[in-house]
């Protein structure tokens, strides 16, 4: 399916947001994640389902000072 991640259009072929993040390389990083303007917490990203042409957002934080 295609997704729109961070503006760019996006194949995937993950039914969630946890396995699509796995997928494209985000497995082990401390994210914040939206889908459709909604925040997604980290725990509810496994059960949160993907459609066709939904809007996600990820969030890496930046360090320095």
């Amino acid at each position: 399916m295609r997704i729109d991640l961070n503006g760019i259009p996006t194949e995937v072929a993950a039914a969630n947001l946890g396995d699509a993040l796995m997928a494209l390389g985000y497995g082990s990083t401390a994210l914040a994640t939206a889908l459709n303007g909604v925040f997604i917490s980290a725990a509810a990203r496994a059960t949160t389902l993907l459609h066709d042409g939904d809007r996600v957002e990820v969030l890496a934080p930046m360090q320095g000072g």
